[in-house]
């Protein structure tokens, strides 16, 4: 994204499209890898179509709501996190996390990169 990028710690939904497949692709096998097929962006991606790309389904899907009361809100990851981290108890899709703070346009646009529109992403470089 360039040397102002570097400092910032975060990356705009403009500059997905400029993150290398190959990284992406290494950091899903990870995801996918280790969490037995349970998480990974390529999960979230199945699970956003499932949710007729509805954001708001997606969060129910993949854990990311909660209730207080009879109000249901999406969960908080700072602080005392509500994220799940156990392989075991989280739902499928769970992980990895993407901030939707300022909107849901980074995860969309991860989840739509070219690196998934086939498996190519499996194979090791």
């Amino acid at each position: 994204a360039g040397s102002k990028a570097k400092g910032r710690d975060f990356v705009y939904f403009t500059e997905v499209k400029l993150i290398p497949s190959t990284d992406l692709a290494t950091i899903e096998r990870l995801w996918n890898g280790f969490s037995g097929g349970k998480f990974g962006f390529t999960v979230q991606k199945k699970k956003f179509r499932q949710s007729k790309f509805d954001f708001e389904a997606f969060c129910k899907k993949i854990g990311w709501t909660t209730t207080d009361g009879e109000v249901e809100r999406k969960k908080r990851w700072f602080g005392a996190s509500e994220f799940i981290y156990d392989v075991k108890k989280a739902p499928e899709g769970h992980l990895p996390l993407t901030s939707a703070l300022r909107g849901t346009s980074l995860l969309k646009e991860l989840l739509s990169h070219p690196v998934w529109d086939n498996d190519d992403w499996k194979k090791e470089p």
